[in-house]
C-alpha cells in the first residue's frame, strides 16, 4: 500500500512515522507547504517527498492522510473523493458547517472513505469508560465532567486559523462524550474568558472556556478547557452514575496535586502534550485506517460523526457570543432522526 501524507508538521510527522513502520504500508509520499520540511522528514524515514499536492495525486497512491492546517481540509477531502481515494483527515473537516456538509456530500457522492482523526476513541481509558457505561456498571448515568487543559498555548499565528477553543480543542471532548455515552447533546450553555495573553483577544478567541451540556436522556455534562495550564497537559473524564463512578486520565502523570494530608503526591513527570499522552491511540487509529482501506473492518469514525461534534462546538461558540442557551438542532446539518452516537 502506498499512502500520500499531506502536511508534515507536528501531527503529520507523528503519523508519517507510524505509517512508515506499518507492515502493510509499502511506501509513503510526503508533501508540505514548507517543502524543505517534507524533504527532511522523507530523508529521515527513507520515503519520498513530493514538490506539491498535485504530485500526490499524479504519482499514484492508494490512500491519503491529511494533516494540513484546518482551512485546507475540506478542499483536499473533496479532491481525494473525486479521485476515488480513501482519506484519513485530522479534525475538523472544516471551520464551518457549510464547508463540512459540502465535503461530506462529495465523499458520499463518490462512495469513498473518510475516517476522521478523533484519537480518543482509541485510547484504552476512554474505551474502558465506554464499556463501563454500556454494560450498566454505573447504573443510570447522571453526571459527566470532562477536562482538556494544554500546558502552553499554541503560537499566535496558529490561533486565527484554528477555529477557536471550542472547534480546535474541546471538539475532542464533544466527540468522545457522544462516543462513550451513546447519547446526543440537545442543549448547551457556554462561557469563555480572554483574560490571558492578548493574542487570544486579537484572534477573537478565548484562552479558557466551559460549557454545560444536556444530553438527550437528561444526563448533565460539563466540559472545560484552557490553553494555560502551567502544571501540565491534563485530559480527564469523570462519569458518575447511581451505582458507581469512574474517571479516565487519572494516573501517576496527571498534573494535579491534592491538598489532603493523605492524598496522592503531585506527578513527578506530568504529561506535556497530546502527542505524548495519546501516542498509542494515534498509532491505533492509523492501524485501523489501514484495515479500513484493506476492507478488513468498517469505518469507526466517518464524516457524519465529525459533523455532530462540530455542531456541538458551533453551538457552544454561538452560546458564548450571544450569552444564551443554544440547541444544536438549530444549526445546519441537524439529523432528521436520532443519530446513532458513536456506533461502530
Amino acid at each position: 500500500m502506498r499512502i500520500g501524507v499531506i502536511g508534515t508538521g507536528r501531527i503529520g510527522t507523528v503519523h508519517a512515522n507510524t505509517l512508515s513502520r506499518h507492515r502493510d504500508v509499502g511506501s509513503l509520499i510526503l508533501t508540505d507547504a514548507d517543502l524543505s520540511r517534507a524533504q527532511d522528514l522523507a530523508h529521515r524515514l527513507g520515503e519520498t517527498a513530493a514538490p506539491g499536492v498535485d504530485e500526490i495525486f499524479q504519482w499514484g497512491v492508494d490512500a491519503v492522510v491529511i494533516t494540513t492546517a484546518t482551512p485546507a481540509h475540506a478542499e483536499l477531502i473533496g479532491r481525494a473523493a473525486r479521485s476515488g481515494l480513501p482519506v484519513f483527515c485530522e479534525k475538523p473537516i472544516a471551520l464551518d458547517l457549510p464547508g463540512t456538509l459540502q465535503a461530506i456530500a462529495e465523499v458520499e457522492s463518490a462512495g469513498t472513505i473518510l475516517q476522521m482523526g478523533f484519537q480518543r476513541r482509541f485510547d484504552t481509558g476512554y474505551t474502558g469508560a465506554r464499556e463501563a457505561v454500556r454494560s450498566g456498571r454505573l447504573g443510570r448515568l447522571h453526571t459527566v465532567r470532562a477536562v482538556t487543559s494544554d500546558q502552553t498555548p499554541p503560537p499566535a499565528e496558529y490561533l486565527p486559523q484554528s477555529g477557536g477553543l471550542y472547534r480546535d480543542t474541546l471538539i475532542h471532548d464533544f466527540d468522545v462524550l457522544r462516543w462513550v455515552t451513546g447519547r446526543e447533546v440537545v442543549d448547551v450553555y457556554a462561557a469563555g474568558s480572554d483574560a490571558g495573553p492578548p493574542m487570544f483577544r486579537a484572534a477573537d478567541d478565548v484562552d479558557t472556556g466551559t460549557a454545560l451540556l444536556t444530553l438527550d436522556d437528561g444526563t448533565l455534562a460539563t466540559v472545560t478547557g484552557t490553553r494555560l495550564n502551567g502544571a501540565g497537559y491534563d485530559v480527564r473524564m469523570e462519569l458518575a452514575g447511581e451505582l458507581d463512578q469512574i474517571v479516565v486520565g487519572l494516573d501517576d502523570r496527571t498534573p494535579i496535586a491534592s491538598t489532603e494530608p493523605t492524598g496522592p503526591p503531585a506527578a513527578d513527570k506530568p504529561w506535556t502534550g497530546f502527542v505524548e499522552r495519546f501516542g498509542p491511540a494515534y498509532e491505533a487509529e492509523l492501524a485501523t485506517f489501514v484495515q479500513v482501506v484493506r476492507g478488513e473492518r468498517p469505518n469507526p469514525c466517518d464524516g457524519r460523526e465529525a459533523l455532530q461534534a462540530l455542531r456541538i462546538a458551533e453551538a457552544c461558540d454561538l452560546s458564548r457570543r450571544e450569552r444564551r442557551p443554544v440547541r444544536p438542532a438549530e444549526l445546519p446539518g441537524a439529523p432528521t432522526g436520532r443519530h446513532p452516537a458513536g456506533v461502530y
